[in-house]
């Protein structure tokens, strides 16, 4: 990379990419490719075998008892990944589904998520043009090993490398059989894990695993024909939960080493706080307590069990001291208010002409605002480590390990080379797994203490180091044409761009208040995702008004989806009923170009018994598409006691076809339960740079006694595998906020819906 200067060339993009060190040479295409042509374009599998396995590729193992490793790069944060994606291989292969066993990947070029990099990057490097820039984050993406799980992209991504995997071993074995039968390879299939000839002969995969590798592929590879004994689009039970239900499954705070300390840890409010001072002869007497460890911005306890740990930093009282003022919420409205008037703001999507549709014309106009969201995982942050004279190692789930990876090595001033990272399952993440923190503070408190050290947060510093979703305000104005048509649509959003953000703290380094105050700089698309209507309307604008509003936000559920859904089918609503038609009629009207979309509204109406949104009702209804899939929502709901309660949720979803219906279903519940608690709580006020609770129980959350029914309808479909993580989750908070309106007769235009205490 070029160094930074003040040369316009050189200016760092949103996320530290440089023009310049992507015009490379003389020409933008010119210098890129010679460029990067001396760098190595063949990788070979970085796996290591143990006694009686054999290496085929990149995502697949088999030993000598014919069981089947799957290699997954991909972490498992309760999405059934690595379920899904050995399924997918497991199905082309011909294995038998008890044999199938799962490994994680190792950091290298082969597993990087090029789709995910995509979408992150596009804006930056789209300068490019000509389709130069999709290469040249490719080769970015595969060239620094840039492994990513996030925002419903694992299937899209690795779907084909699985089946081509599962297709490549199935003709190496069957060559390798054949070979020994004296036969045409051609007339060889492996079903349930037993190659045949078509004939009496039989062998287990097993058999002929360390012979295949030396056969060679054909150039065509041809894939699995029919459906008998397929695998995909079947109910399989999900790998990983035999060990989740017996308590042998391993998470970050089940690691145990020998000669193993516990760390807890402060980091101050929110904001560039940095330590001032901790009372450590307070904790002197603390049973276990064996040394604190100080840094510029954290003071870590270590003990020998955690609640030593713990109580000790308590009684020291650590004190820190924050540059500029301490956030609240009623800075942060303001900053979102004030963004408006931001000079940064643009224009980033439109189709038509609205100003001669607005002017002089009666529009309806309306204000929606979106609270910041916390994440609230069952699993706290936590990391182990041990480090010695040759190097790291490092526990953690992670989302990114490439970018956890370097991050320590940061920390310790070593080379990445010599850091492993052992990606572990997260228990719960919705992007909170994707910040490495504490896989860099344990790395250092592992050097000190000379000892392997597990860094455990507490939960109260899980909510006050949370990196939640982006708040919202936005401005939606509209004009309604004859028979209820939209003419014209203008939405003006003031919001931080939680991927920007997030990729300059991980990718790049940089302190949390610092990464906001670079994305408040520039307008993205990113933060205005699902701001697009998926309705026909001729003349329509979206506005991003980025803003800086003190408190550090990061990647969640659905992103910027969430509060663009509530915004746009919120206000859908409102015009519906401005205009006196029903609002599903009002929706389909609107859709003759989304017919998938169209379907799944119909679906849902007919089985929730959709009684048109009629006062009294209780119903609403709501629709959103993303990536690929698409949804919509029926809610029955109403206000009891002051307190929101939902009885009924139905959802159609259209996610393309799916290789596991069942998982699909259980990630689609689990983000209706997710978007109700949108809806009800996972928002918290703040005061001195602080949150005002940290307690679960406090949250305002769904609890499975007063969720009601909930049903999911999986629409059959041909189309490619969309996400089902995440496509759940928008709908249901202005689906809840419409059918409150039929109850009440107010509209409630801010997230979460009733005011907590």
């Amino acid at each position: 990379m070029a160094r930074t200067s003040l040369r316009r060339d050189n200016i760092p993009t949103k996320n530290g990419v440089s023009r310049r060190a992507l015009l490379v040479g003389g020409g933008v295409a010119g210098g890129l490719m010679v460029a990067w042509a001396l760098w190595p374009r063949a990788y070979a599998p970085s796996l290591n075998a143990a006694p009686g396995e054999t290496i085929f590729g990149a995502f697949l193992k088999i030993d000598r008892t014919g069981q089947i490793i799957a290699i997954v790069p991909q972490t498992e944060m309760g999405q059934g990944i690595t379920t899904v994606l050995p399924q997918i291989l497991a199905d082309e292969l011909g294995a038998d589904w008890r044999t199938v066993a799962v490994q994680s990947a190792p950091i290298g070029p082969l597993y990087a998520n090029s789709l995910l990099a995509r979408e992150w990057l596009a804006s930056d490097w789209t300068m490019l043009g000509g389709g130069l820039g999709d290469w040249a984050i490719n080769q970015y993406a595969t060239r620094t090993a840039l492994m990513l799980t996030g925002s419903g992209t694992s299937v899209r991504m690795f779907r084909e490398a699985f089946r081509d995997a599962g297709a490549a071993a199935r003709v190496l074995l069957c060559k390798a059989a054949a070979a020994r039968w004296d036969v045409p390879w051609e007339s060889c299939d492996i079903q349930d894990g037993i190659i045949t000839d078509g004939e009496k002969r039989r062998l287990r995969i097993g058999d002929v695993a360390a012979d295949a590798p030396r056969f060679d592929l054909p150039s065509i590879l041809p894939l699995r024909q029919g459906i008998e004994g397929r695998l995909v689009g079947r109910d399989l039970p999900r790998i990983d939960t035999p060990s989740k239900l017996d308590g042998s499954h391993n998470f970050a705070a089940d690691v145990r080493l020998p000669d193993m300390v516990y760390a807890s840890i402060r980091q101050g409010p929110i904001g560039d706080a940095v330590l001032a001072r901790a009372d450590e002869p307070a904790a002197r007497g603390v049973a276990g307590l064996l040394k604190f460890v100080r840094r510029k911005r954290w003071i870590a306890a270590v003990g020998v069990n955690w609640w030593a740990a713990n109580k000790a930093l308590d009684l020291a009282d650590p004190v820190f001291t924050v540059a500029g003022p301490l956030i609240d919420s009623t800075s942060i409205d303001n900053a979102l208010e004030a963004g408006f008037a931001s000079p940064e703001g643009r224009r980033l999507f439109r189709q038509g002409d609205l100003l001669p549709v607005f002017d002089g014309a009666t529009i309806l106009a309306s204000e929606y605002q979106v609270d910041a969201a916390l994440h609230l995982n069952a699993e706290p942050v936590c990391a182990t480590a041990r480090v010695g004279d040759d190097g790291a190692e490092i526990w953690v789930a992670t989302q990114a390990p490439g970018l956890a990876r370097a991050a320590v090595a940061r920390a310790l001033d070593i080379s990445p080379g010599a850091v492993t990272i052992y990606p572990l399952h997260a228990g719960g993440s919705s992007g909170r797994r994707m910040e490495h923190e504490a896989a860099a503070q344990v790395a250092v408190l592992a050097r000190e203490m000379g000892r392997p050290v597990q860094l455990l947060w507490s939960r109260l510093e899980d909510v006050v180091q949370d990196r939640p979703s982006a708040p919202a305000h936005a401005r939606m104005a509209a004009k309604l044409g004859r028979g209820g048509t939209i003419e014209g649509w203008l939405a003006k959003v003031a919001a931080p761009c939680a991927v920007s953000q997030s990729w300059a703290r991980v990718a790049h380094g940089k302190p949390p208040h610092e990464a906001a105050a670079q994305a408040a700089s520039q307008a993205s698309r990113l933060a205005l995702s699902g701001m697009v209507p998926p309705y026909a309307i001729p003349n329509f604008a979206v506005d991003h008004y980025p803003v800086d509003v003190g408190l550090p936000i990061g990647l969640s559920r659905g992103n910027a989806d969430v509060h663009g859904a509530f915004f746009t089918e919120s206000f859908i609503d409102e015009l519906a009923h401005l205009a006196g038609i029903e609002p599903m009629s009002f929706r389909i009207q609107m859709l003759g170009g989304q017919p998938r979309l169209a379907h799944c509204l119909t679906t849902a109406a007919a089985m929730g018994g959709w009684q048109g949104g009629i006062s009294g009702s209780g119903q609403g209804i709501a629709a959103h598409m993303m990536h690929g899939s698409h949804a919509a929502v029926l809610v029955e709901a109403g206000i009891d006691n002051g307190k929101l309660a939902v009885t009924r949720i139905v959802a159609a979803v259209d996610c393309g076809d799916q290789i596991n219906p069942d998982i699909a279903r259980q990630q689609i519940e689990s983000g209706l339960i997710q978007g109700l608690a949108l809806a009800m709580g996972a928002s918290v006020p703040y005061r001195g740079g602080l949150p005002t609770r940290a307690v679960l129980g406090r949250m305002g959350l769904p609890r499975l006694d007063s969720i009601g029914e909930v049903t999911v309808e999986l629409i059959r479909s041909t189309a490619a595998a969309g996400d089902v993580d995440e496509i759940a989750v928008p709908p249901v908070a202005p689906a809840i906020a419409n059918a409150l309106f039929t109850v009440t007769g107010q509209r409630f235009r801010s997230l979460p819906l009733l005011a907590q205490d």
